[in-house]
């Protein structure tokens, strides 16, 4: 397995089927590649599954909480190993407001460092620069808990300090 990225390093590049609920209530499936966001800072949140307890809290929490990072010029992707009905229903019971990708074979879990064998993948947080290079992460050990938006935004400032 490869090993988590590092502060500094361009993050791993890849493409991911995903989907979007807009406002008005419509799923927008497409293929999301890290690659093609450069140019502002993005926040992978890996999570390791639709509608289980601590998961929603998260992404219902940082669904509540989207102007904060939207007004540091920041998006954010929720990836898991769900397929993308499974990410539809997620999104749909609990209005999600932003793309949730789906790493069905974990092959993107893997290239992170975070995939864990026959279990699926740590509760992880990699915030990427402009450049896409790795600014912050956070990886869980038992993923009971997560990273707040107040941490994260509070990171996501901190580049912005840099740029």
């Amino acid at each position: 397995m490869a090993k988590t990225p590092e502060a500094g390093t361009t993050a791993p590049d890849f493409t991911l089927p995903g989907l979007v609920l807009g406002s008005d209530g419509e799923v927008t499936r497409g293929s999301y590649t890290l690659s093609e966001q450069r140019g502002n800072p993005l926040v992978l949140v890996f999570y390791p599954g639709d509608d289980t307890a601590v998961c929603t809290k998260q992404l219902c929490s940082y669904t509540s909480d989207l102007d904060r990072f939207k007004d540091l010029g920041a998006t954010v992707w929720g990836i898991s190993p769900q397929d993308l009905d499974s990410h539809e229903a997620f999104a749909r019971k609990y209005d999600l407001g932003f793309p949730l990708l789906a790493d069905t074979d974990r092959a993107v879990a893997k290239a992170y460092g975070i995939a864990i064998m026959g279990l699926g993948l740590r509760r992880s947080v990699f915030i990427l620069d402009a450049d896409g290079s790795v600014s912050w992460k956070h990886v869980a050990l038992a993923g009971l808990t997560f990273q707040n938006t107040d941490t994260l935004t509070q990171q996501l400032s901190s580049i912005a300090g840099r740029a």
